[in-house]
């Protein structure tokens, strides 16, 4: 095995750069769910981008034609 006591061992350290204008909208659940393996601890800071998409798409539940960008940093232990 390539993980001491398999996958479900790795330590994931998560840091999220968030905008602050969309800090309040981040669903850490969801973003947990992308990894398979492990348990993961997040930390949650200002940083990111904003910039324009040109376009919002209503049915999307865009309410203006921002682009949200977060940056992520991932650290795997075990």
């Amino acid at each position: 095995k390539l993980v001491p006591g398999g996958y479900d061992n790795l330590k994931l350290s998560v840091i999220l750069a968030v905008p602050p204008k969309y800090r309040s909208t981040l669903d850490i659940e969801k973003v947990r769910g992308v990894f398979p393996y492990g348990s993961a601890e997040f930390v949650v800071q200002d940083g990111g981008m904003i910039a324009p998409s040109g376009i919002a798409i209503e049915e999307l539940g865009d309410r203006n034609d921002d682009m949200v960008v977060v940056c992520a940093a991932v650290t795997v232990g075990y």
